[in-house]
This record gives structure tokens, sequence and C-alpha cells, in this order.
């Protein structure tokens, strides 16, 4: 068995709110996880407890039985532990395992947990070599366009921020600053099972222009797509239906992943701070409904431009006031 069979890696919506009843040590409840995972013990009720876009991913409860039966070969059911350690600094808690066993090369065992219990990441790997951000020149950039917020209401910063660990987009030139965000209620960014881009609570919310700008790009006709269903890699438009602005002096926004046929801009209009440009959707490359945004230095995309970075103006953040900053991932926004 080679390792690439053993890898599996899926995302979805993160808990933001803690539970009421104290939550279980993370770093046993990963070792817990872990070693029940190898031995094959408890497999239904680990089964229950993933997000809808992993159990999308995995097909079926007999899927997720044979994927451990392919690791415990591999591994056996007490491999050789080399590390472990736990990110806490998003909204859910990331519990990583490195352990030698019979594939020679070191694997890497995955549990992202929500606050609700809810297990949005599992993979099983071999072990990855440490990213590091994308160089880049604008680190001290000053923006001279004022940025709003582009909705109304409260949402939650998935990825957000400057370092690997706030926010993946950061291994990416061109989308060195972007944020993904959410919105949570209860902790969860969805009602029901999650099977559907309605049950989402990001479904169908306004996304306004975040400052004064001419729309050099606005695509449209992208299908929605189901909840955890990724487009492969090189097919199709990884935004979706999304929209470019042109706000001066070599800055351009990029809003991704909008409803199909909500867009209220086309090429060439020129529109004010706050005008709606279209729905949230789950269009492109996405996992679930979300908004996608970032600055960047020129029209393309993808093409060969680079990020910049994205500063907001007058918002709560978690409830207290900002004039001027950057989003962070796990912070709740809301325009003042």
């Amino acid at each position: 068995m080679t390792p690439p069979r053993l890898a599996l890696l899926a995302s979805a919506g993160l808990a933001v709110l803690l539970p009421q009843a104290p939550a279980p040590d993370p770093m046993d409840e990963g070792r817990a996880l872990t070693a029940s995972f190898l031995k094959g013990e408890d497999l239904p009720a680990i089964h229950k407890r993933l997000s809808a876009p992993l159990k999308a991913r995995i097909k079926d409860f007999e899927g997720f039985q044979a994927f451990q039966r392919s690791v415990a070969q591999g591994l056996g059911d007490a491999p050789e532990l080399i590390r472990e350690d736990l990110d806490t600094s998003g909204p859910a808690r990331i519990y990583r395992r490195v352990v030698k066993g019979s594939i020679p090369v070191p694997m890497e065992i995955l549990w992202g947990i929500e606050a609700d219990g809810t297990i949005s990441t599992f993979a099983v790997r071999p072990q990855q070599k440490k990213a590091e951000a994308a160089p880049s020149r604008f680190l001290d950039y000053a923006t001279k366009t004022a940025f709003r917020l582009p909705f109304e209401g409260e949402w939650t910063v998935f990825w957000g921020g400057r370092t690997l660990e706030q926010n993946y987009h950061a291994a990416n030139a061109s989308q060195r600053f972007a944020m993904d965000l959410l919105v949570f209620k209860d902790g969860k960014s969805h009602a029901g099972d999650g099977k559907r881009p309605e049950d989402y609570y990001a479904w169908g919310r306004k996304i306004l222009a975040p400052a004064a700008g001419k729309v050099v790009a606005a695509v449209d006709g992208n299908d929605d797509a189901a909840p955890g269903v990724l487009m492969q890699p090189g097919a199709g438009n990884p935004a979706g239906n999304h929209v470019v602005l042109d706000h001066g002096n070599g800055e351009f926004s990029l809003l991704a992943h909008l409803q199909k046929g909500s867009l209220k801009v086309k090429a060439g209009d020129t529109v004010k701070a706050g005008q709606p440009l279209g729905l949230c959707g789950n269009s492109g490359n996405t996992s679930e409904p979300h908004l996608h945004i970032h600055l960047q230095t020129g029209p393309a995309f993808p093409g060969a431009t680079e990020g910049l970075p994205m500063p907001f103006t007058d918002f709560l953040a978690d409830g207290k006031p900002v004039a001027k900053g950057e989003l962070v991932k796990g912070m709740a926004v809301r325009p003042k």
C-alpha cells in the first residue's frame, strides 16, 4: 500500500461558541479518537460525529470502515508515536499525531473538533513538510482605499490573518491576505444535516461593495455545488461567480463564490460603497457557502497579481469597536 492511498482530508464550518457543558480535554480527546479509530472500536459513534461535508467525501459508513481497515493494515493498531501537538488558535481544536508504522514514511493523523463535538477535519496522510507563508513586498503596505465590511449582520472569519496557522491562503502570493467568512448560529454554520446549500446561514446573504469602484469583471452562470463537493484541480473557475472591483491606485478587490443568477452588476458599472453586488452562494472551489474576499494588484484572477493587505474601517470585532483593522481567524465581525 502506498502512502497516498491513506490520504483523506476535508474541512467544514467550524464552531465558534463554546458548549454549555465543559468540553473534554482536547489532547485527551484526540488521543482517544486516534486509539479507537486505529483499533476499529466505536466506529459508528465516530462516524456519527463527522460533519456533513466529511460524510459526503466518505459516502457511507461502509466506506468509513474500509478506510479504517486500510489505515490499520498500513500502521497497525499501535504505531510508534513520534510526536503530537494541539492547535487551539482558531475556533476548532486541531489535534495532530505523527506516527511510524509498517509504512516506511512517518504518517500524521489529524482531528479537527468543533466546540459542539462535531469532527470537521479528519486526515491520515504522509507527514507534511512545514509550509511557509509566501514572501510579500506589501507587508507594510498602507491601502489607499477605505473599505467597509462587504455585508450586514454578523459574520465569522473562518480564515484570515497573516500566518499560515490563521490563514491557509497566506501560502499563495496572489491571495496572501485573503479572507473566508461564514455565518454561525448557536456554534454551527448550518441548520439540519447541511447537505443542501440553503441549509447554510451564509447562503443568500447580500454581498456588498466594500468601497466605491468600477466593475472590471462580473462572472455569473456557474452552478452552485452541493456542500462538500470540491472542484477538481484545473477544472472550471475556482472563484465561481464573482465580482472584481477597481478602486483606483492599483487596488482591486475580488468577491467570490456568489450565488448563480444573483449578480446585480456587470462589467463597466460604477458602484458605491455598500451597493449590493450579489448573494452569497457556493459556486467555484468551495466546501460550503461562504464569502471569499481579497485585495490584489491587478484585475485578473487567477493571474499574475500580488495580494495586498485589506483592512476594514468602523466595525465591531467580538463586540468591540475597531476604527481600522485587518480581520483575523475566529473574529465575529459586523458593521457598526
